[in-house]
């Protein structure tokens, strides 16, 4: 179930899959059922390994996605104006104007988690001299352009997935590391700011036009609803507030997960993926 690592700026979004020039597709089909047949028996004296398990289907989604991904990423289908929506007539926003618009034509055909990097700093003319939404030296250029980058392409992905009915069982999660100080670092930076931070979403059946919880007048940390500083717990829940955890055991609910239920096997031991703690939201929940 690992992802698949792409990268929609090239030619060849996905690097090894095209198939060898002296195989037909029957010859490539005949040979990964032998292929499939031995790995099988060899599987079954070995219940437990699970990478082996995953290697065996790697090969197999390796085929499905040589027949399906070419047409997939081929946006030349697209009309000019769905691509001029998505800002690909634009210089500073047509690398992640072409991710957004790929993204929705995955999410069109099935693909169940796509994950989309603003990586500003590799786009043409992009002018950043900063690690993207860092503003460390420049919080006006750096996030200008951020923002010239990715605001058109990101509200054109939202406008397309409402008006073709995918919104409703697609949840748009947009949010990065941490937060930036409202202060300034040096002359017209920001530094970091693990305490507050914003993290939006749309659709999923997630309540839309709302905010959920608050912080202090300079941003610095998160207050409770009459003003008072407080620091949010892991273990309790405090309404109107949300912690990472809390996020985290919310965002898996929507996709009809279990947080406390779904473990996976690590370093021996079987984990949670929000350890011991978190508390579905339910206030934001249309």
């Amino acid at each position: 179930f690992q992802a698949t690592a792409l990268d929609p700026r090239q030619a060849k979004p996905i690097n090894n899959l095209q198939r060898s020039g002296e195989l037909t597709d029957p010859q490539q089909r005949t040979l990964l059922d032998a292929l499939r047949a031995a790995n099988d028996r060899h599987a079954r004296t070995r219940p437990f390994d699970r990478d082996l398990s995953a290697r065996l289907e790697s090969f197999e989604l390796a085929y499905r996605m040589q027949v399906a991904a070419p047409e997939a990423f081929d946006i030349g289908l697209e009309t000019k104006q769905t691509q001029e929506a998505y800002g690909l007539n634009r210089q500073e926003s047509k690398d992640y104007g072409r991710q957004c618009l790929i993204a929705r034509r995955l999410i069109e055909r099935g693909v169940r988690f796509v994950q989309v990097f603003a990586d500003v700093a590799k786009t043409p003319g992009g002018g950043v001299n900063d690690v993207p939404w860092d503003a460390h030296s420049d919080i006006s250029v750096n996030h200008g352009m951020c923002a010239r980058s990715v605001d058109q392409p990101t509200g054109a992905l939202l406008d397309d997935l409402k008006q073709r009915g995918l919104l409703d069982d697609t949840l748009v999660i947009y949010g990065g590391e941490f937060g930036r100080t409202s202060d300034s670092q040096g002359a017209k930076g920001r530094d970091h700011n693990p305490n507050a931070f914003t993290t939006w979403m749309a659709g999923g059946g997630i309540k839309p036009g709302i905010t959920y919880g608050r912080t202090d007048d300079y941003a610095y940390n998160i207050t409770d609803s009459d003003g008072n500083m407080i620091r949010p717990s892991k273990d309790k829940w405090t309404p109107g507030t949300m912690h990472i955890h809390n996020l985290n055991a919310t965002i898996l609910h929507q996709l009809g997960i279990d947080h406390k239920k779904l473990t996976y096997y690590h370093n021996g031991i079987e984990r949670r993926l929000t350890n011991v703690h978190g508390h579905v939201v339910s206030d934001i929940f249309a």
